[in-house]
């Protein structure tokens, strides 16, 4: 089921996580697996600079596959995220929904450079 129907929704549960990546390859922020049952409603993406020192580039992406795989989509692409500040990258006004076999992937240009957090909800029919 690539699409699941929200309508007749069996659950909706929130969940907040977080991720500072240690590198500056493409990291998987949240992946839906194919035939889940859900649909992740994305309220708010945050990239926040935790260098402290200098301005760190955030991109932010969706692939068409899950765990990281596929095409990517960028949301946001090589914003300069000043030190110590943040930058909201998705919020309810622009609120995405993470369908089956997709993920949301994440790119810094600095190690240890940003921290991404990602409010969500977990929709099950």
């Amino acid at each position: 089921m690539a699409n699941p129907n929200i309508v007749n929704v069996t659950s909706i549960l929130g969940t907040t996580t977080y991720l500072t990546p240690a590198n500056t390859t493409a990291n998987t922020l949240l992946s839906n697996a194919a035939s889940s049952g859900l649909v992740f409603k994305i309220n708010q993406i945050v990239c926040a600079n935790v260098n402290g020192t200098s301005a760190v580039n955030a991109t932010v992406a969706i692939n068409n596959a899950a765990a990281g795989a596929g095409t990517n989509f960028p949301v946001i692409s090589t914003i300069a995220v000043p030190a110590s500040a943040s930058v909201i990258a998705v919020d309810k006004t622009t609120a995405i929904y993470l369908m089956e076999n997709s993920s949301i992937v994440v790119t810094s240009c600095t190690s240890c450079g940003i921290t991404y957090t990602i409010s969500y909800e977990s929709v099950a029919s």
